[in-house]
């Protein structure tokens, strides 16, 4: 990616980078459905703050309503490119580092999803449940497509080393636990007993699918870091991805546990019901605590690559999500566990989700407007 200058110089026009504004579409890439990932978790974890300030819902909920419009934007310019240069786009599949990307696409509606259960009840009824009940199976169907499919690639098709490994390759794998959270808080809006324990069920499977093979996969980072020491400046962001998996892990286990008694007993598993909420409760709390070493880790590694400077792409995004699920897998265990530690903690750690959300946010649009962010690394040495 190409950096993003401090200030907009005298006589730059909008997407000025790019020989003509059809390249928007040539070069666009899943990357950006990151930004959808980061401005919705956000919109979630306003609306569910321990206090509450005057306007502070209805914020979230326009920021939930823009985060929607942005995924219908970016959804068309990605079709669209798959329409207008199918060839060039199918190269995405051979590129070991954007084909990562496509697990943002589900990550992204899945933000989306849960803010029809959150703002759309409210709002228009069962009606937002069914919407949402709709979108969670196409999420499902996604997530479980990343994967199996890109690590498939992984394995077959694409060049990777250790040396070279990042945390970007979670990406595709962590879109399953990720849809298993929306899923256990779409269950409970079921009206029906026996969808309700499908659905639950289903959101087992999907956690079980995604976070064994993500752990498995920060192990090996570990091992790339301690011996090929930090990645280059421009994946600087990927440190904070590791904490997406434990954070996302830790609420869907929270999430799954407080629904699993009255689902499970509602079709004849009482029993199992009250063990999974106390291994949802326990095994939340682990999670958090492995994510706070790694959320430590991620500073200190972040004020290092900011001595020498860390230019500006589209991965800054990767700051926002992970650091959102943590925060809100913090705020339940205040609610839960009614500790004010975690509620105070989880109050702070938005706080600062909301300040990075503005600055990657402003240089997005900044790097946007001048057309210099709408880079494919798949078409390098393609003639325009």
């Amino acid at each position: 990616m190409q950096t993003c200058p401090n200030s907009v110089k005298p006589g730059i026009r909008p997407l000025g980078h790019l020989q003509h504004p059809r390249e928007v579409i040539r070069q666009f890439t899943p990357n950006w459905f990151a930004a959808t990932m980061g401005t919705g978790v956000l919109a979630l974890a306003l609306a569910q703050l321990p206090i509450e300030v005057p306007g502070q819902r209805a914020f979230a909920e326009g920021l939930w309503l823009f985060n929607i419009l942005l995924f219908a934007v970016f959804s068309l310019l990605y079709g669209a490119r798959w329409v207008l240069f199918f060839h060039e786009a199918r190269r995405i599949f051979g590129h070991s580092t954007v084909s990562m990307f496509f697990g943002t696409i589900p990550m992204g509606l899945a933000t989306i999803i849960n803010g029809f259960l959150l703002f759309g009840v409210p709002r228009w009824g069962d009606g937002a449940v069914q919407v949402a009940e709709v979108l969670w199976w196409i999420d499902v169907a996604m997530s479980l497509a990343c994967g199996v499919l890109i690590p498939y690639l992984m394995f077959t098709r694409q060049e990777h080393s250790i040396d070279q490994m990042t945390a970007v390759w979670l990406l595709p794998v962590v879109a399953a636990e990720v849809a298993a959270a929306s899923g256990s808080l779409l269950a409970p809006h079921l009206l029906d007993t026996h969808m309700q324990f499908n659905v639950l069920i289903t959101s087992y499977v999907l956690w079980a699918f995604s976070v064994p093979v993500a752990f498995s996969i920060l192990v090996i980072l570990l091992l790339r870091m301690a011996l090929h020491k930090l990645p280059h400046e421009n994946m600087a962001a990927s440190s904070w991805l590791a904490l997406g998996p434990i954070g996302t892990g830790a609420l869907g286990m929270l999430l799954l546990g407080a629904d699993s008694p009255a689902i499970f007993a509602a079709n004849g598993f009482a029993g199992i019901g009250e063990i999974a909420s106390g291994l949802g409760l326990v095994a939340g709390i682990i999670l958090w605590g492995f994510g706070l070493w790694w959320m430590l880790m991620a500073v200190l590694i972040t004020l290092r690559y900011l001595r020498r400077g860390i230019p500006f792409n589209l991965g800054w995004w990767g700051y926002t999500f992970p650091l959102g699920v943590y925060s809100l897998a913090t705020l339940k265990l205040g609610s839960t566990l009614h500790l004010g530690f975690f509620s105070g903690f989880g109050l702070l750690l938005v706080a600062l989700l909301a300040v990075l959300w503005l600055i990657v946010g402003s240089r997005t649009l900044r790097g946007a407007y001048k057309g210099e962010l709408f880079v494919s690394p798949c078409l390098a040495g393609i003639a325009k």
